[in-house]
């Protein structure tokens, strides 16, 4: 993990550096060429220099920023799920576990676009 990155997670309260640490680590495995950095205050993921995804913690979900087109391709998932989301973000409830699956699928499709 970055180390800024690391000290980023550092910040939060215990369960939620859980959930990030395991959201980070996913993305780590599914996408291993992926570069990091702090991007726009938040941990990002960039794919040939460019961002691919961002991640965020808040004080009762996690939120995920693959980018509009993402959003709008997965936006009836998400209304299925009864996640909220907006133009360019998609909010996980700290309470739940991840939705990794759908969060794999979101990976693909970046990759792919």
């Amino acid at each position: 993990m970055h180390p800024d990155i690391a000290a980023h997670i550092a910040q939060f309260p215990p369960t939620t550096q859980v959930r990030l640490k395991q959201l980070h680590g996913f993305i780590c495995e599914q996408m291993p060429a992926l570069t990091q950095k702090i991007g726009y205050g938040i941990p990002t993921f960039q794919k040939e220099g460019k961002n691919f995804i961002h991640y965020a913690g808040y004080s009762k979900h996690i939120g995920l920023y693959p980018g509009a087109k993402a959003i709008s391709h997965f936006s009836e998932e998400f209304k299925r799920r009864g996640f909220k989301y907006s133009k360019g973000t998609v909010q996980f409830a700290l309470k739940e576990e991840l939705p990794l699956n759908l969060i794999a699928q979101i990976l693909n499709y970046l990759n792919n676009k």
